[in-house]
């Protein structure tokens, strides 16, 4: 089975894209990313998560840019922590 990690229901969280297994938001994991918040505090805070998940939410975004405008920098990089070299060789 393969999982959709990001997933849209207008029934769930009303319609905002959310994370496969969790009440989390991509807007909220953004938020959270701006600030300060690296992977592994993000999982220790909400088990649920899992590496694969955050990193298609960034995903998600940066191919939904005009609907998360905010949480990119000039030079087009989402702003906070992202993965670390070896969490994104998980994902």
């Amino acid at each position: 089975m393969t999982i959709k990690w990001v997933k849209s229901d207008p029934l769930v969280m009303n319609g905002e894209p959310f994370v496969y297994g969790t009440r989390l938001t991509v807007r909220r994991l953004l938020e959270l990313r701006a600030s300060g918040y690296d992977a592994q505090r993000l999982m220790g805070e909400m088990p649920e998560l899992r590496v694969v998940g955050i990193a298609r939410a960034y995903e998600f975004a940066a191919e939904n840019r005009e609907h998360y405008a905010e949480f990119f920098d000039a030079n087009g990089q989402l702003q906070g922590p992202g993965l670390t070299p070896a969490e994104a060789a998980l994902a």
